[in-house]
């Protein structure tokens, strides 16, 4: 197979989000057959879903990978299953790492358990501002533009760390 860009959302508020996020980049570079590009900055948003919880810090990487979308998303859970993550509990409730594929290679799947682009990306300022950062122009399929998708959004409660 050959090589694809991917992107991945993080999101961490529980057990120090900043390394949280720092050990997930660095388990995204240890993916088999990938290479981890570049990130984004760190964005602290409010919680969704679920109010009663700590700010996420949040955060897009940019992926080129050799692996299929079920490999790279099996990947993920590994990562976020060697940083302690546990599945249970509220769905959106708090969590040491959050790891989502967004974007794969301008794929549409829906399989079981795999949806790309993830169905809820384009409601999310805490995902639309970081992937900005890397890839405004990027079209989303069936959804949009990344920089169009992002000026339909209130993205007040998103900000982005220095």
């Amino acid at each position: 197979m050959s090589a694809v860009i991917a992107y991945i959302g993080l999101g961490s508020n529980q057990e120090d989000p900043a390394r949280q996020l720092q050990s997930a980049f660095a388990g995204l570079s240890r993916l088999r057959e990938s290479r981890l590009l570049r990130h984004s900055g760190i964005y602290r948003s409010a919680p969704w879903g679920v109010a009663e919880q700590p700010d996420f810090l949040n955060a897009v990487a940019e992926l080129e990978t050799r692996l299929s979308a079920r490999e790279l998303l099996d990947g993920l859970l590994d990562i976020e299953r060697q940083a302690g993550r546990r599945r249970e509990g509220p769905r959106w409730g708090p969590r040491s790492i959050d790891l989502d594929l967004l974007v794969y290679a301008g794929c549409h799947i829906d399989e079981d358990g795999l949806a790309i682009p993830h169905p809820r990306m384009a409601e999310r300022a805490f995902v639309l501002l970081p992937l900005a950062e890397l890839a405004p122009s990027l079209e989303v399929p069936g959804i949009g533009v990344v920089a169009r998708l992002l000026e339909g959004i209130d993205a007040t409660a998103c900000t982005r760390l220095d």
